[in-house]
């Protein structure tokens, strides 16, 4: 698997796919409040499942595109400010 350096928020590739429209009008479109699409738009809340297929069929993109974007930013943030000390888990095999 090929990892992303540093992946936008999804948020961010939504604003260009919407670019044209208002968040007021997109949120409409999609049937949510205008406050969550500009959360979402702005970085401060992700991409939940209802979120990816309301997104899904309103630009027709693939269910999971956008959960795919969301779990890419996660992921590469979680790694870079991870702080734990892992150890590893092994069982035997009787």
């Amino acid at each position: 698997m090929i990892q992303m350096h540093n992946p936008p928020h999804p948020g961010e590739v939504i604003r260009e796919w919407l670019a044209g429209i208002t968040v007021t009008e997109a949120a409409g479109r999609l049937d949510i409040a205008r406050v969550s699409l500009s959360r979402l738009l702005n970085g401060v809340s992700g991409v939940s499942a209802d979120m990816d297929v309301r997104l899904s069929k309103a630009l027709g993109t693939t269910s999971g595109y956008w959960l795919g974007l969301q779990a890419d930013y996660d992921l590469w943030q979680a790694r870079r400010h991870f702080k734990g000390h892992v150890r590893p888990i092994i069982t035997t095999v009787a």
